[in-house]
């Protein structure tokens, strides 16, 4: 049934407002001569690029001409484009539509949350510290970095607004955004502003940073006048376009144009249906592969599978491993007992170990010998069936079981309290370490701890693209159980309990990047366990009091390690160049060559 309430006026008024600013064609002229006019061919520098505002340019031929000027590893933006058919007709080999679209939040209705981040804070950029972790939140996300010297040098740009979300407890930065001032960065008459950058660390475990950076934002806007805030977003990013309408955001028919350069290319070129079912361990090779200009073919996308070519030279590989691994080394990745013996011999330091046979007497003498015992498959991967910190006989032998799922042998070793570190070598150099750390949950007062496992699967499977949840199992219950806990207690508000003792990504770990920070001896051991395999790419996992000091024992061997895991670390462009040595560019080749002749001079 109709509704036939007469509408009040200020309704029809916002109804004719929004009609003629969002109109597909173009807004109605303000004749307001207190309000002075839009700079003409108005661009602002944002650090990545430049951010071209597309409605003051009269001519398409001077906006082709401004996006010409676009920098080298920079993304120039062309935005509030409302013809942009007639835009590509004068450069169609130059530019292309940007496939996402542009959402409005109408500053004037917009409502902020009274309730507040728990956990974690939101507050302005205010040192070059926090430009570089800036940086590395963007290049966790594949996004163009900008120099840090440019934040600094920006932090009182009244056009330009940086906040971040700083942890309450760390002070690690866990997110951030950037906002644009319209009327002060081109004396927009229509006083709108944007945003822009939005990035959330994909480690963090907090929820809610995305949200709550966007709402202080659009605050910050809102109490400076702004009628509307703007914002692009690609058309497949669900959740995040889910989010934006929940904040009530809506359409808009503006469109951003781009040029076609390296950083573009998938936008353009469409990156087909078996590269989408790639995994991120596998996209991240072929992408550097592509980069190169090698030719790549996916023969099997669920598996990870794809063959690489240039020149008379092809390889096939799944994700990291290649057909350079031998399947001897293969075979001594995939039995521990065997890995353990190979390393030990080179002198590799390794924990003490014995086999689950069934003889409780040699458990219960083991566990009283070690205090506390890991249990492990002797064969398996991503952390399955393996039980960290077990201390009675009863605890070892249930976890023996689950263990048993995975591998009939089982490995009992002595445990070496301390933290999980994942060394990546490649051709017998390290170029990238991280410490895994097992997943924790912080009460808020409210929910259960099953609950907070539930939201932290969540998260940690959205920043994974799925590889990383927090299995509900009995080794789940264990840890919780030695916290003193259940999984449906409910946590008092800030406390924070781990809910697994492995740190494995896969079961809900996080991975931290201290590749800077690493002992010599810890980069010997593992570059010695490398060579003992004979193996050319690997993962080696140690257990280490600190990534600075020399103390560590030996765990496993991965045959196929995760080298996406470890951005910002170069593993893939360190992959290729294994692969093909001639791909490497000739600026880098002649830099290697004057380093190793410095060092033998030396």
């Amino acid at each position: 049934m109709a509704d036939h309430r007469p509408r009040t006026q200020p309704n029809i008024d916002h109804r004719l407002r929004r009609m003629r600013t969002d109109g597909i064609k173009a807004p109605i002229g303000k004749h307001d001569p207190n309000v002075p006019a839009a700079e003409k061919n108005a661009y602002l520098d944002c650090g990545w690029g430049r951010l071209v505002f597309a409605q003051t340019f009269e001519d398409p031929t001077e906006l082709v001409r401004s996006l010409r000027e676009e920098g080298p590893d920079r993304r120039d933006i062309a935005f509030y484009a409302r013809d942009p058919h007639v835009l590509l007709s004068h450069a169609p080999q130059e530019l292309f539509l940007d496939p996402s679209h542009t959402y409005r939040l109408d500053l004037s209705t917009y409502r902020s949350d009274p309730r507040r981040p728990r956990g974690y804070f939101i507050r302005r950029l205010s040192s070059e510290q926090d430009a570089t972790e800036v940086n590395r939140i963007y290049q966790s996300r594949g996004m163009v970095q900008v120099h840090p010297s440019f934040f600094w040098s920006n932090r009182d740009n009244r056009a330009l607004t940086y906040f971040v979300a700083e942890d309450e407890t760390t002070g690690a930065i866990l997110g951030t955004v950037t906002g644009v001032h319209n009327r002060r960065a081109f004396a927009d008459p229509e006083n709108g502003s944007s945003l822009w950058c939005l990035a959330v660390d994909p480690q963090a475990t907090h929820p809610g940073i995305g949200e709550a950076l966007v709402r202080r934002l659009a605050e910050h806007f809102q109490a400076r006048g702004c009628a509307f805030m703007d914002l692009s977003v690609m058309h497949d990013n669900e959740l995040a376009i889910g989010l934006y309408e929940k904040l009530g955001f809506y359409r808009v028919p503006y469109f951003a144009v781009k040029r076609k350069n390296e950083i573009n290319e998938k936008l353009f070129t469409g990156p087909g249906a078996d590269y989408d079912s790639l995994n991120p361990y596998a996209r991240i090779i072929v992408d550097e592969a592509r980069r190169r200009g090698i030719h790549t073919e996916v023969t099997d996308a669920a598996g990870g599978f794809f063959r690489l070519t240039q020149g008379g030279r092809t390889i096939h590989c799944r994700e990291s491993l290649s057909e350079l691994t031998s399947a001897i080394a293969m075979s001594i990745c995939d039995d521990k007992s065997v890995t353990r013996r190979m390393v030990e011999a080179a002198g590799v330091a390794v924990p003490d170990q014995i086999d689950a046979d069934g003889d409780n007497k040699a458990l219960a003498a083991f566990i009283a010998r070690h205090g506390q015992i890991v249990v492990k498959p002797a064969r398996g991967e991503q952390g399955r069936g393996i039980a960290v910190g077990i201390e009675t006989v009863e605890d070892a032998e249930r976890a023996i079981t689950v263990a048993r799922e995975q591998s009939e042998r089982v490995l009992l070793e002595s445990c070496f309290d301390g933290h999980d570190l994942r060394l990546i070598v490649i051709d017998y150099r390290l170029v990238a370490a991280a410490l895994r750390k097992p997943p924790q949950v912080t009460g808020d007062g409210r929910s259960s701890v099953r609950e907070l496992i539930e939201h932290l699967s969540r998260r940690r499977a959205a920043a994974t693209a799925g590889e990383s949840r927090v299995p509900l199992d009995a080794e789940t219950e264990r840890c919780i159980k030695n916290t003193g806990h259940a999984l449906d207690d409910v946590l008092a508000k800030g406390e924070r309990i781990a809910v697994r003792k492995t740190a494995n990504l896969h079961t809900g770990g996080t991975i931290h990047d201290v590749t800077g920070e690493v002992h010599p001896v810890l980069v010997e051991a593992a570059i010695a366990a490398a060579r003992a395999i004979e193996i050319p790419v690997t993962g080696i996992d140690l257990m280490i009091k600190a990534p600075q000091l020399p103390d560590y024992v030996f765990i496993e061997a991965n045959e196929r390690p995760g080298l996406a895991n470890h951005e910002p670390q170069p593993t893939a462009e360190r992959f290729i160049d294994l692969l093909f040595p001639l791909s490497i560019p000739f600026s880098v080749r002649a830099a290697r060559t004057r380093k190793h002749k410095s060092r033998k001079d030396g």
